[in-house]
């Protein structure tokens, strides 16, 4: 809504999609990465200074100067730089801790989510976006041999994630 009023900026975005992890910046007006995800008009992201690795590797890293990632593809995307709400746009939300899990990955963390007089059942019905936004996260898969990381804020694929809640 104001996105068009923000300066052009890049901000540090790190994506995992089914095999890969793909850390690069994105030029974007929007401040956070749910945003990003939720508002592109494009079924991609054009990454720039890009890195990638396949999971659990631990050699050399994939360089390139630009790279397009399909969000489809994309299983959830990892902010690591905090971002103030914007009062006039906030809305009430009451926060739930959820375990997510987005094969081969878990994410737990807090949901934020509609306040429906204390009906968890009622407020994950209303849950909308392609991306939803966890905060406080962790995330981690034993499948591929990634470990515990901490997160401000992991982003999940609402189409590929099951949500369990409260955990």
């Amino acid at each position: 809504m104001f996105a068009a009023f923000n300066e052009l900026q890049r901000l540090e975005i790190t994506l995992y999609t089914d095999a890969l992890i793909t850390h690069g910046l994105v030029r974007t007006r929007q401040h956070r990465v749910s945003d990003i995800l939720n508002l592109s008009e494009d079924p991609f992201l054009i990454l720039e200074d890009v890195t990638v690795e396949e999971f659990g590797q631990r050699g050399e890293p994939i360089s390139a100067a630009f790279a397009q990632i399909n969000l489809d593809a994309v299983l959830f995307a990892v902010a690591t730089t905090p971002v103030e709400p914007i009062p006039e746009l906030r809305t009430p939300k009451v926060q739930e801790e959820a375990i997510i899990s987005i094969p081969p990955f878990r994410v737990t963390g807090i949901m934020h989510l509609l306040p429906m007089e204390g009906n968890l059942r009622a407020a994950l019905s209303e849950l909308q976006g392609r991306f939803l936004p966890i905060t406080e996260a962790t995330f981690w898969s034993d499948h591929v041999g990634e470990p515990r990381q901490q997160a401000v804020l992991v982003a999940v694929n609402h189409k590929r994630a099951q949500i369990l809640a409260p955990h």
